[in-house]
């Protein structure tokens, strides 16, 4: 996941604005108490969605994946007034820590979390949506972009994590493992995809950001 040398990370972080405490809190106790803690969307990553969001100030977000709630604060940092982002994750058993630090977060009341499989959660939102950020099970990727898109407005954004996989998707097809080839399929899916713009971030592990024209 880590492509840059250490020190060059370390010189990027440096020049990045600093997490809020609260956002370090968490940070640090999902590293300490909860697994596969490199599905934290972590410090830079965080700032980038933070600062996007800020960009395109959505009035409505869509994750899917909220894992322990990091990466939804610092979207949340860029809703409108009024704006709402709903989160969605099928592991029950983080639900206590995302709540705990919602709880502590000025956007307590902007975030709705909704906890269940995405693929039957999605097509009973009736919302549309400024943003769409993708990050859950690799496997889905592709099922994902086709129930959110006729929910993204024109001029709205998909944001899809993880699309390079540890530099996985450079392996012949034949090497691929079942979720590195989904993700694979995900990337030629979307640069196919005439309704869409996009641009693929070498951010962490990947970052695909896709307009919807």
């Amino acid at each position: 996941m880590d492509f840059l040398d250490e020190k060059l990370t370390s010189y990027v972080e440096t020049h990045t604005k600093p997490e809020s405490g609260l956002l370090q809190q968490l940070n640090r106790e999902t590293w300490a108490k909860v697994l596969m803690p490199r599905m934290l969307s972590g410090h830079l990553q965080g700032r980038v969605l933070s600062m996007f969001c800020k960009m395109i100030q959505p009035d409505r977000i869509l994750e899917i994946g909220t894992y322990t709630g990091y990466s939804a604060l610092c979207m949340a940092e860029g809703l409108t007034p009024d704006g709402k982002l709903y989160t969605i994750d099928i592991n029950e058993e983080l639900e206590e820590i995302v709540q705990r630090y919602l709880k502590q977060s000025p956007y307590r009341e902007k975030i709705i979390t909704l906890t269940g499989n995405a693929t039957s959660i999605i097509p009973g939102l009736n919302e549309t949506f400024d943003l769409v950020f993708i990050d859950a099970d690799k496997e889905n990727y592709s099922n994902y972009y086709d129930l959110v898109f006729e929910k993204v407005k024109h001029g709205g954004y998909i944001i899809a994590d993880n699309v390079l996989w540890s530099g996985n998707v450079l392996k012949k097809k034949s090497e691929m493992d079942e979720e590195t080839q989904a993700i694979d399929s995900f990337n030629k899916k979307v640069i196919n995809d005439n309704r869409v713009e996009n641009v693929l971030f070498p951010v962490r592990d990947g970052l695909m950001v896709i307009r919807k024209i």
